[in-house]
């Protein structure tokens, strides 16, 4: 029989080899995640992420700037606007009214307003929180216009709806806005307020708000963006300089634009797990997937989280967001008990809504080696120009695939960027080279062969017009017929 010290030695020493293995595991995913985020920096990523693995942070780290004209680099303390992560606080602010027992999910909106027309009486709490309310994805204006809050219950009760309540999910912010107008009418407290005191407050963010945040103003990154007629990254600014500065921000509030750090939404999901903002019950209401996102059920909406499966069949919870400059997606593998929160603000491409997902893949295959994002391909395609004639633009798509890694197949890019130079140019260049190589790369979009032809008459080339007009009319491309038939009558 082993004695109670051989036991406990033992176990002692099993406990520190395992402890070991998970440090050495996790500095192996640390260093391969960040070679990944440091070789997309060097291509112009500008953002933070925290990957959390089994309650301890792996990585929580900044690249690029918050602020390129200060010098401001960005770090784990750097705020941002979440854009459409600001979902989750919404819903989580509504199910807190129901646990304190004054509202349901089940009350219809006709209940909180006599004005209610009958085509939308029967929409329900449920049907805003999962996007089945049959409001159009239109309804409302530009966020940053100002709107007040009677403006805004105007247009939504006037707006078309697109499909009968509760039979169809579609995506629209009006939802989440009309839902924060009845959270303050409910609560008899702002939007900002009732979330500070019923979620920030207890979860302890302290970097956190809306428009009334008490933080220092150097800690807010800057959105930046490729300008293709400038041809250089411009400064936008903060998302504080364009929010309404009154209380007319009513195409904003309850559906984005609440500023985070990654520190302080993993404070959130601790938060969630742990109980310390909502019920068990609760957040397992919230975490439900009720209604199918897709054709292939791959991906459910619950109230203001996505659900979805792994490869391995766990549960996912997630939600990602952008106004356009910014995007953030919060990934919570809640089964792996792995969390993976990202945000930048410097949109390059489409790659820049991949990080989380492909730094889940690092979680879970230690041999997964992911791409490094590609530098922004306007910027890519403005140096291959500056550098080369454009009788050389037939070498254009060897030098994009071999920057992007992948087989260059976008038909909308160089037909952009032929426009800008079309403003520019007064006689035959970079314009009509990209309009011709869009042909040629793709044969078949009529709409390209329309642009084409408008190029050639800006150069008096019509011969040449005419014949692509031909050609799109052939492919189906709506209006060119009129613009060639006044062609064959001059």
């Amino acid at each position: 029989m082993k004695s109670p010290i051989k036991i406990v030695f033992f176990a002692f020493i099993t406990l520190s080899v395992l402890n070991a293995f998970a440090q050495s595991a996790n500095k192996e995913l640390f260093n391969r995640v960040d070679s990944y985020l440091e070789a997309s920096e060097t291509n112009g990523f500008s953002g933070v992420v925290l990957v959390a693995k089994k309650g301890e942070v792996v990585l929580s780290k900044g690249y690029g700037w918050a602020d390129r004209d200060n010098k401001i680099p960005n770090s784990p303390a750097t705020v941002f606007n979440i854009g459409s992560v600001t979902k989750q606080f919404t819903a989580s602010a509504i199910l807190k009214l129901v646990e304190q027992g004054k509202m349901k999910t089940s009350d219809k909106i006709s209940s909180y307003f006599n004005q209610t027309p009958s085509n939308k009486k029967d929409i329900t709490i449920h049907q805003l929180l999962t996007h089945t309310s049959g409001i159009s994805n239109r309804t409302g204006g530009f966020r940053y216009h100002e709107a007040s809050k009677e403006q805004f219950l105007k247009e939504f009760f006037e707006s078309e709806l697109q499909s009968t309540p509760g039979t169809t999910y579609q995506y629209a912010n009006a939802n989440y806005i009309m839902l924060t107008v009845i959270l303050e009418l409910v609560s008899g407290q702002t939007y900002n307020t009732f979330l500070q005191e019923y979620l920030f407050e207890p979860a302890q963010m302290t970097s956190t708000g809306y428009k009334s945040i008490t933080f220092n103003t150097e800690l807010l990154a800057h959105g930046y963006y490729y300008n293709r007629d400038d041809e250089t990254w411009t400064d936008w600014g903060t998302t504080q300089q364009h929010l309404p500065y009154n209380d007319n921000h009513w195409y904003s509030i309850g559906k984005g634009d609440i500023h985070s750090t990654i520190e302080d939404l993993y404070k959130w999901h601790n938060a969630l797990i742990n109980n310390a903002v909502l019920t068990s019950k609760t957040r397992e209401i919230q975490e439900t997937a009720y209604v199918a996102e897709n054709n292939n059920m791959t991906s459910y909406y619950g109230y203001g989280w996505a659900i979805s499966k792994s490869d391995s069949d766990t549960k996912i919870v997630a939600h990602n967001g952008s106004n356009g400059l910014y995007f953030a997606d919060f990934v919570r593998f809640i089964d792996d008990d792995v969390v993976v929160i990202y945000i930048t603000n410097a949109f390059l491409g489409p790659e820049s809504e991949n990080v989380a997902r492909e730094i889940g893949k690092m979680v879970f295959d230690t041999n997964y080696k992911a791409t490094p994002i590609p530098r922004n391909i306007y910027e890519m395609i403005h140096e291959f120009m500056r550098t080369n004639p454009s009788s050389d633009a037939g070498k254009l798509p060897d030098f994009l695939n071999k920057e992007l890694k992948t087989e260059f197949n976008d038909h909308a890019v160089l037909n952009r960027l032929g426009y800008s130079r079309l403003k520019k140019e007064d006689q035959p260049d970079w314009a009509l080279a990209l309009f011709k190589l869009n042909v040629k790369l793709f044969p078949d979009d009529g709409n390209l062969w329309d642009s084409l032809g408008e190029a050639y008459l800006k150069y008096n080339q019509k011969e040449d017009a005419i014949y692509s007009y031909k050609k799109a009319v052939e492919l189906g491309s709506e209006g060119s017929q009129s613009t060639l038939n006044k062609l064959l009558k001059g």
